[in-house]
Order: structure tokens, then C-alpha cells, then sequence
């Protein structure tokens, strides 16, 4: 008898190691897949081994360069031109996630984009960990199954047993975020109120709420520049915080981030692996502690492989 829709986990490039911890952990190996790489820089991927009937999961980060993004998307279709039953993209990081409506006149929504290539690539599902918004979500046509990081933040935040705690929204946007957290936590939240000048330049930030005498742990789902989050420490710190932490889902960390972060008043800054830090030794990481979702994706494919409810699976 065939092993009807069998379990299979690929990676692309830029998410290989993540890939490898979430299949080790389900017992199965990453498929093997190349990439053939052309003189003028175009590529395309390959299966060597057959996918026929196979349920697919196909394991990639879309962070920049625009080629981890097309990349998966050349891995969709060829899975599903080799007659794959199921195509299920698993982007631990969903790119271009900050452009979820018109904020101005004349541009792109970029989220909503993605999802339609996604589909048209011939995607069936996908898995991902906190979204810039939340109602990204209703940019897809197929199941979206929305993972959220505090199921490893919380935990590590509630063993450390921080006295006098509060959590922080670096902006008004953070604060749903940060109120789920300090509900978990039983602790009072701050909010910051930013001005920003133009993209990824902070004009001035001031905080809502009780900082005095206060170890403040400020959540965020990404860290691009720093620019904001170095600002928002040392604006608490001067405002009497006794300590300053961060938790934040995505290390995209561009540009100054690691030096910001390591000349910040921040004693420590705490984020998931769903983009690999840079491997430069010359980046200063030691105030930097990395959490693994790979453990939560795994459950979560195994449940929507096995067709289980996985709503049990979220803590926020």
C-alpha cells in the first residue's frame, strides 16, 4: 500500500539552519533541493528526490534580498508542478509585512502583494510568527496559521523572576502587544509615543505611565535599525527605570543596530532565531540572547500535517 501524502521538509537558502532543527525534531531529514545559479545571477531551484503526492513544507525567511523571497516562491512552483498534494510555505519571518495599508498617497501595499505571488506560485497555507498587524492575515485566500513568539518570551521573562517589573511598548502600535504580555505577567504597562521625522528616523519619544524605580522589559516584533528601541531605553533609563531589557521577534537589525544596541542603556536584548543573526565578528552580539521557535514551528506542522487543532498551541 503507498504511504498516502507523506511528510516532507525542504529549506531555501537563507533558512537552512532553522530548517534543520524543526526536521530533526519531527525525526525527518531536510529534502535534498539545489539551486542552479546562472552566469547573470538568475537561479533555479530543484528537487532531487520526488515529492509526487507528498504534503510539502518548504522552510524560508523573507528577509532581505528580494532572492529569499523569490526563491521560496520558485520553490512552491516547482513543488507543485512535481505534483506535490500540498504546498504549505513555512516563513518564520514574512517580509514586507510593514507595508499593510496606504499611509500615504501613491504606494505600494507590499504584504498584500506577497500574498498573491504566494498564491499564484501555488501556495496552500501558510505558517508564520508574529505579523507586523495582525490582520495581515486577511490578505490570504487559503489558511494562515499565525504563530506568536511570547509562547518562548513569556516563559523566559516569568523564570527570571524580575521584581518591579513592566513591560514597555516602544509605540503606540505595540500597545495590544505589550498589554497581552503584561496581563500574562500580572504587571503595569508603559507606552512610549513617538514622532517619527521619516522612515526609520525617530524624531523624539516620550512614556506613558509609571517608569520610577520600574526593570522594564520593552516588547516589539521586529528590530530594524535600533534607531527607536535605543532611543526608547534610554529615554526610560533617564526617566528612572532601574533596568531596561527588549524582546523582540525579528532580528532584522540593519545598518547601526548592533552598535546602538551595544552603546544603548539595554542591558540585555532577547529575540527569536527566525532571521539568523550576522555571522561578522566584528558585530558586537554580547548583549544579545537568542530564543529557538524551531520547537513550536515543528508542533505546529506536525498538528497541521496530522490534522489536529493546534489553537492550544498559543498562549497570546
Amino acid at each position: 500500500m503507498h504511504d498516502e501524502h507523506k511528510i516532507k521538509i525542504f529549506t531555501c537558502k537563507a533558512s537552512r539552519a532553522f530548517a534543520e532543527k524543526v526536521a530533526t525534531k519531527l525525526g525527518l531529514k531536510v529534502g535534498e533541493s539545489d539551486v542552479l545559479t546562472f552566469s547573470d545571477g538568475e537561479f533555479q531551484p530543484c528537487y532531487n528526490e520526488s515529492v509526487r503526492g507528498a504534503t510539502v513544507f518548504i522552510i524560508q525567511s523573507t528577509f532581505p534580498p528580494t532572492e529569499n523571497l523569490f526563491e521560496l516562491l520558485l520553490m512552491i512552483d516547482a513543488a507543485k508542478r512535481a505534483s506535490a498534494h500540498k504546498v504549505i510555505a513555512v516563513m518564520p519571518y514574512f517580509g514586507w509585512a510593514r507595508q499593510d495599508r496606504k499611509d500615504r498617497p501613491r504606494v505600494s501595499i507590499g504584504a498584500k502583494l506577497v500574498a498573491n505571488m504566494l498564491h499564484a506560485a501555488g501556495c496552500d497555507r501558510v505558517m508564520t510568527c508574529d505579523l507586523h498587524a495582525d490582520q495581515i492575515q486577511g490578505f490570504f485566500d487559503f489558511p494562515v496559521d499565525h504563530i506568536y513568539a511570547s509562547a518562548v518570551f513569556l516563559p523566559y521573562l516569568k523564570a527570571m523572576n524580575i521584581e518591579n517589573l513592566a513591560i514597555a511598548a516602544p509605540d503606540m502600535g505595540g500597545a495590544k502587544r505589550a498589554n497581552a504580555y503584561a496581563r500574562y505577567l500580572q504587571c503595569p504597562v508603559i507606552i512610549c509615543h513617538k514622532s517619527r521625522e521619516k522612515a526609520n528616523v525617530v524624531g523624539s519619544i516620550t512614556a506613558i505611565g509609571e517608569v520610577e524605580g520600574k526593570n522594564v522589559v520593552i516588547v516589539d516584533d521586529m528590530i530594524d535599525t535600533a534607531g527607536t528601541l535605543a532611543k526608547a531605553a534610554n529615554v526610560l533609563k533617564e526617566m528612572g527605570a532601574t533596568s531596561v531589557r527588549a524582546c523582540a521577534t525579528h532580528a532584522v537589525l540593519s545598518g547601526p543596530a548592533y552598535d546602538r544596541i551595544a552603546n544603548s542603556a539595554l542591558e540585555e536584548v532577547i529575540v527569536a532565531d527566525t532571521i539568523p543573526l550576522s555571522t561578522d565578528p566584528a558585530k558586537d552580539k554580547s548583549k544579545i540572547t537568542v530564543l529557538s521557535m524551531t520547537n513550536i514551528f515543528a508542533e505546529i506542522i506536525d498538528k497541521v500535517y496530522n490534522y489536529e487543532e493546534i489553537s492550544s498551541s498559543f498562549i497570546n
